[in-house]
């Protein structure tokens, strides 16, 4: 569905990305992640034929993001990281003009707009002005307008930011159901959602990719893997110091609470330090209440490689 070959981009000459190559198969949930500057969005609307690379080709579905820009948007549906919505129009009105605008049959126009007020949960507020929606439903329309002319591929960036904990929650399981009908390239912060959604996760890092894989094997890959998490007493030893001693802990960081402080430890991939850590304990007469492993996550992931200059 999407294809991307040898893709640069330059600002003034500074390069935002750089040689970027990767697909993305039909039917295929891709997450799109890096730090804030690393060429995420400018990836995307270079997709979304809204500007130019400086080198290099992207297709989606066969046809050439510029040369061929009116057939490859006829595929697209593409939400930006902030949503343009005019906000003197009425929802519903505002989704038959767009929906107008990307070449749906007039005929269909009103069972499209319907279609995507019901999948988005746009109903009862269909009538409303748009300037006076919440955050949460003004994301919710720009994602009915990415829908409305039922694209093969969504591209969706941020589509999370700025909303409350209960308004990510209920986008997340839109994003979610959408993936079983659309190819989608997301990017996103929220990393834990991304574990369970995306079939294959792409990491870019400073304008080049550093990762391509499932998230099973990223995590696999990684030189950390998760952690162990001890509470304990530890009188007047400093036990961190302690802790940074055992063979295979990387980091060590407190956090305290009354006279309980919590060690959280990073561990080298495939080294279980319980033991060490307990027997540690023991002999430095430790009072502890918690010692747990913490598996890896995408978050541990991502840092690992995003920082692995700074490590």
């Amino acid at each position: 569905m999407i294809k991307v070959e040898n893709l640069t981009k330059r600002y003034a000459g500074q390069p935002a990305i750089r040689d970027l190559n990767f697909e993305v198969s039909r039917g295929e949930v891709m997450g799109f992640l890096g730090p804030n500057g690393a060429g995420k969005t400018t990836t995307m609307r270079i997709l979304a034929s809204f500007m130019p690379p400086t080198s290099g080709r992207a297709t989606i579905a066969g046809f050439d993001v510029f040369e061929q820009s009116l057939q490859a948007r006829a595929h697209l549906g593409y939400m930006p990281e902030n949503v343009p919505l005019y906000s003197d129009m009425r929802v519903t009105e505002y989704l038959r003009y767009r929906a107008a605008l990307k070449g749906v049959q007039h005929r269909r126009v009103t069972e499209r707009v319907g279609d995507v007020n019901e999948l988005c949960g746009l109903k009862g507020v269909e009538n409303k002005l748009i300037g006076a929606l919440s955050k949460g439903y003004r994301q919710r329309v720009g994602l009915a307008d990415a829908l409305v002319a039922e694209p093969d591929l969504l591209i969706l960036d941020e589509p999370t930011i700025g909303l409350d904990p209960n308004q990510i929650r209920q986008v997340r399981e839109l994003i979610k159901n959408l993936g079983e009908q659309h190819t989608i390239l997301l990017s996103t912060h929220i990393l834990p959602e991304v574990e369970m959604t995306c079939s294959r996760v792409i990491i870019i890092h400073k304008g080049r990719i550093e990762a391509c894989d499932t998230p099973e094997n990223l995590l696999g890959k990684i030189r950390q893997a998760g952690g162990v998490v001890l509470e304990a007493k530890v009188g007047k030893d400093i036990g961190a110091d302690e802790l940074k001693k055992i063979s295979g802990v990387r980091e060590v960081i407190t956090d305290g609470e009354d006279d309980w402080t919590r060690f959280s430890l990073r561990v080298e991939s495939g080294v279980d330090v319980r033991e060490e850590v307990f027997r540690l304990a023991t002999e430095r007469h430790w009072a502890v209440r918690e010692l747990t492993q913490r598996r890896a996550t995408l978050e541990d992931v991502f840092v690992e490689i995003t920082h692995s200059d700074a490590v």
